[in-house]
């Protein structure tokens, strides 16, 4: 079998390691004589999986007891439309900061529900910047402020978590670098991630909720949509996606075995290092859509300067075994999505065949 190293925003890479374990359980999960596909959500061995995964989230983000943890279907984008049915309360508003593609959706989706204030917009320049705190212009009375801490397609990453003012929950889309760096979850209100990227295979989604947050749905907030009967059945109302939810508990110990979140984040500072050095060494060769601040660890986004040897590049580079780094179709260049899983060989080889190309083409 070829080996490439795979560059997908989502869904994405999964460690090698969790691919290789859950192949030897494939048919016969623990002595059960079964798949964990086929098992019974409400058996034993799933009871047991879907506990485990919830207590080793718990223990790496050091989620505090008074947060629910929910695991959920649907995707992010379901979330855009279950956080003010939940959340809006008796506000009127809700506060937004928009950064991006996922921002503007989640914007679009919770007017159906709400007035949404847009605190502060990056739009004027592109979305290459996030906006600074103390320029945000927030209502005081909104049921919560959202924001997205990594837009995948643009390459922006936010530096800091944004302050709780007037004591508005701050809920936060974390899809795109969930896991990849410490947060203290006391910050936020909720936080909710899709699973293609840094936690498991689509088809999950992961939300962290605090309790007083929960009891507060509109009364035409369908039953499947009310994060409080989730909560109340322990992610079981319904039948969960229980692979996804299983290779998200692999995936957890994975990581509590590199040294939790921490050791992660020193690997992806590292990874994001070498990247970004490649392209800023390169003479403008190859440069970055993002200003140097905000630039994203999970999702480098790159054009080159000549752009009609994209490509080229693209040829080159899966020849090479480098797949998956075509740029969104919103933005065109270049992306390499380099998350938890990405091992740092990936990016190395990455790297050296950007230097080579760039050597080539100059």
């Amino acid at each position: 079998m070829a080996k490439v190293y795979n560059f997908s925003a989502g869904p994405a890479v999964l460690p090698h390691a969790v691919l290789a374990e859950a192949q030897s359980e494939m048919l016969d999960w623990h002595g059960s004589g079964m798949c964990v596909m086929e098992m019974s959500h409400r058996g034993k061995e799933f009871m047991e999986i879907i506990h485990d995964a919830e207590h080793d989230l718990r223990e790496l983000m050091q989620i505090p007891k008074n947060y629910k943890v929910l695991f959920l279907q649907g995707g992010a984008s379901l979330q855009f439309a279950m956080l003010p049915l939940n959340l809006l309360g008796d506000k009127k508003s809700i506060d937004v900061v928009n950064t991006g593609h996922w921002s503007k959706l989640a914007i679009k989706e919770a007017k159906r529900y709400a007035n949404v204030n847009v605190v502060a917009s990056s739009e004027d320049r592109n979305f290459t910047y996030v906006p600074a705190e103390e320029t945000w212009q927030r209502d005081p009375d909104a049921a919560y402020l959202h924001y997205t801490s990594n837009e995948t397609i643009g390459g922006l990453q936010f530096p800091f978590i944004p302050s709780s003012a007037n004591g508005v929950p701050l809920v936060c889309d974390m899809s795109s670098d969930f896991l990849s760096r410490e947060v203290d979850v006391s910050q936020f209100g909720l936080i909710y991630a899709g699973a293609q990227k840094n936690i498991g295979p689509s088809g999950l989604t992961v939300v962290i909720v605090r309790e007083d947050l929960l009891g507060k749905a509109l009364p035409s907030t369908p039953t499947m949509l009310n994060y409080q009967v989730h909560a109340d059945a322990d992610s079981m109302y319904n039948t969960p996606a229980t692979y996804p939810v299983y290779i998200a508990g692999l995936v957890f110990k994975w990581l509590k075995e590199l040294g939790g979140i921490k050791g992660m984040a020193a690997r992806n500072d590292e990874k994001a290092g070498l990247l970004y050095h490649a392209i800023e060494s390169s003479n403008g060769f190859y440069y970055s859509t993002v200003d140097a601040p905000f630039r994203s660890k999970m999702n480098v986004v790159f054009r080159l300067k000549d752009e009609s040897l994209e490509d080229t590049f693209l040829s080159e580079a899966k020849k090479n075994g480098l797949v998956q780094l075509k740029g969104h179709r919103a933005v065109g260049g270049m992306r390499a999505s380099i998350y938890n899983a990405m091992p740092i060989e990936g990016v190395k080889a990455l790297v050296s065949f950007m230097m080579d190309f760039a050597r080539q083409h100059s």
